[in-house]
């Protein structure tokens, strides 16, 4: 269905939390908390790793190319996000919003197969161990990455020319940054185009690394089970247990908010849950790995202990 007003939108505001007016100054105390943390510990975790040797591994390297991208990721949104729940909504002219558009879909598809590269890691660790630092050599770990950002920066161009190819004609995003769906709902022409390529791209960018983890893990449990003592498949299956958590939240989000039926869930509920994959999503990845992880764990205390001896 096409719009009436075919006036070409060049400047945008966001809703953000306008129907939360009431509760707007307990978001921001809330949000700004959380993203502190986030940052702080993403951080701690990066300079941890580089500095401590003992961590100086594939597992670890793939950890900390995922804190830096969190940390990115969140940094393209969540500002923005917190200075218009105290007042400061500053429109955003089209250029500025493709571009954070860009980022952010860049930096969400490179964190899916950074975590497939991880469940690959963890699949050669365990089914493979006498090989492990042969296979997983500094080429290879870099290629895995690299991998990861091609897919995500050819992606996130194939997202942002399809959008940004359409006129809008509403200013209004229903969102609190320049999401896919949000932003086609402004467009003067029909979307449809638009929509299966967004679902094509979803789909891929989700199905395809969850598949490939699902994989992965199908034989690391094979391989976990032929261990013949129960505490010694404990101890194996506890080297996943942290990248297992951090996939299940991660994709789980993700497919809710990208795959479901366009008619499901209000746009604050929207919001809300965007909220999971922006905030808390990067909050857990480091605070999985440090609470579930001995290494880190131990890693951080000789840091500290460096530090104050």
């Amino acid at each position: 269905m096409q719009k009436k007003n075919h006036t070409m939108v060049t400047m945008f505001t966001f809703q953000g939390f306008s129907s939360f007016h009431e509760h707007q100054i307990t978001l921001f105390a809330v949000f700004l908390t959380l993203y502190i943390i986030t940052l702080a510990s993403n951080v701690i975790i990066v300079a941890v790793i580089c500095i401590d040797r003992y961590l100086h591994t594939p597992m670890y390297f793939f950890l900390s190319i995922l804190s830096t991208s969190e940390t990115l990721y969140t940094l393209v949104i969540i500002p923005r996000m917190l200075s218009s729940l105290i007042g400061w909504n500053q429109p955003i002219s089209l250029e500025g919003c493709a571009t954070q558009m860009f980022f952010f879909v860049t930096l969400a598809i490179n964190n899916c197969f950074l975590l497939t590269a991880m469940g690959y890691d963890r699949y050669v660790a365990i089914c493979n161990p006498l090989r492990y630092m042969i296979v997983m050599n500094k080429k290879v770990c870099a290629h895995l990455v690299g991998g990861a950002c091609v897919i995500g920066l050819t992606m996130a161009s194939v997202q942002v020319t399809s959008i940004f190819s359409l006129t809008f004609c509403e200013a209004e995003v229903a969102h609190f940054y320049c999401d896919i769906l949000p932003m086609m709902k402004l467009a003067c022409i029909d979307t449809t185009i638009n929509e299966i390529i967004n679902f094509v791209v979803s789909l891929g960018v989700i199905l395809v690394p969850m598949g490939l983890i699902f994989i992965s893990y199908i034989l690391i449990i094979s391989a976990i089970l032929k261990i013949a003592s129960a505490e010694g498949r404990k101890k194996t299956f506890a080297t996943c247990a942290s990248h297992l958590t951090v996939v299940i939240v991660h994709y789980g989000c993700a497919s809710i908010a990208y795959l479901k039926p366009k008619s499901e869930n209000s746009m604050e509920q929207d919001r809300l849950l965007s909220i999971t994959y922006t905030l808390i999503t990067p909050l857990l990845n480091p605070v999985v790995y440090s609470l579930r992880n001995k290494e880190v764990k131990d890693a951080l205390r000789r840091v500290i202990g460096k530090k104050f001896s």
